[in-house]
């Protein structure tokens, strides 16, 4: 057994080699660079957490709202990348995220439902810091963490909800640049968690008081993104 067993690690040693031979290596200097821009463009889905208090109204209905859908999403933006160090980067990303949100509203007592299509147009800024590994041929796996102020240009009134114009969300996720002979190919997976409550309940812009129960029926509203892009650097 243990003459079988060295065998198949003497077979597999040429494997390992091969696979750990150095190739030659693609713009091997693009990351010395102190400063470089790229482009990007993905998919994001967008989530949203309501938290119910089971507010009853004055005729005795009890409705309660989740998100029970979720529609992918388009994002497009630019990227300025700041080298810090061998392994950090500061990285600025103007962003555009279109999208949607489909919310269904549930009548405790009778099982009545009511939808409402959240649309929403964010501009955001990301900064992020970028940590990478050490580059290994032409691949260099790395993880993100940071910041993004978002804009919805979109906000819609006269429905059951209203959100905010405003949020501010935390960002994390992981990648991997990909060492192409003219660029840098990086795909990327980032979750993004709001850090406000985005519900508007100064309702002033009702015509129909009747739309008021679904704003007194939620205490707060918090908004959750996952994006996966493509950058192009």
């Amino acid at each position: 057994m243990k003459k079988r067993i060295a065998i198949l690690v003497l077979l597999m040693l040429p494997l390992l080699a091969i696979a750990q031979e150095r190739k030659v290596q693609n713009r091997p200097y693009i990351d010395f660079r102190r400063l470089h821009y790229g482009f990007f463009f993905g998919l994001h889905a967008q989530d949203m957490e309501l938290a119910n208090n089971g507010f009853v109204t004055e005729n005795g209905e009890q409705w309660y709202a989740d998100v029970s859908a979720y529609n992918p999403g388009f994002s497009v933006g630019v990227l300025a990348d700041l080298r810090i160090n061998t392994y950090v980067a500061l990285r600025l990303l103007p962003t555009l995220h279109f999208g949607e949100k489909q919310v269904v509203f549930r009548e405790y007592n009778s099982g009545n439902r009511e939808r409402q299509q959240i649309k929403s147009t964010y501009f955001s800024l990301p900064l992020d810091v970028k940590i990478s590994a050490q580059r290994f041929n032409n691949y260099r796996p790395y993880v993100i963490a940071g910041v993004s102020p978002m804009l919805d240009m979109t906000v819609k009134k006269q429905r059951q909800l209203l959100m905010k114009k405003f949020d501010f969300m935390v960002e994390v996720g992981m990648g991997c640049d990909f060492y192409m002979p003219f660029f840098k190919l990086n795909p990327e997976l980032k979750f993004c968690f709001s850090m406000l409550d985005v519900l508007d309940k100064n309702r002033k812009d009702l015509l129909d008081e009747n739309y008021k129960k679904f704003t007194e029926s939620i205490d707060k509203a918090t908004t959750k993104m996952i994006v996966l892009s493509l950058y192009f650097e």
